[in-house]
């Protein structure tokens, strides 16, 4: 039997307004310090083209080899909705797409992150990390003077 490709999808919710969490997604100087990033590592070199179509390339050189984070915009909607494709230099091969979806509340927002196309041997490292990835983020928000809120992150995989 052939095991089916996974879409992973991360919610957390943020106390910061919709439109500084989804600028923080297209803003080079906050995207490095967060996205795809470590507390401890943030990324080495960002280059975000912020238009549909426009590219996206994070590097980590954190474990003296680089890796690339890479992709092409294919929606851009602020501050509701952002889609694009994304690949990993130590995975060639793979290319998924990534739905991110906000929801602005009376104080905050709800985000929900929906990586689709995940080989299913990827799912739970994938899951983990976009929960850090998204915890990144509260910090990035924090340090900016916005607050995460202390909700848990709720995950759920679709197969």
């Amino acid at each position: 039997m052939v095991k089916r490709n996974a879409a992973i999808r991360i919610s957390r919710r943020f106390r910061a307004p919709a439109e500084d969490v989804f600028d923080a997604w297209l803003d080079p100087r906050v995207a490095g310090k967060w996205l795809f990033a470590t507390a401890s590592r943030p990324m080495a070199e960002v280059a975000i083209d912020p238009r549909v179509a426009g590219a996206f390339r994070l590097v980590d050189r954190g474990n003296g080899k680089p890796v690339a984070y890479s992709g092409e915009y294919v929606e851009i909607l602020p501050p509701r909705r952002l889609a694009f494709t994304l690949s990993a230099d130590h995975h060639p091969r793979v290319v998924t797409r990534v739905r991110v979806e906000i929801v602005p509340l009376k104080t905050g927002c709800d985000l929900t992150v929906t990586n689709e196309n995940v080989p299913p041997h990827y799912a739970s490292r994938t899951e983990a990390r976009w929960t850090g990835i998204l915890y990144g983020l509260g910090v990035a928000l924090d340090s900016k003077g916005e607050a995460a809120a202390p909700a848990a992150a709720r995950s759920r995989r679709k197969r």
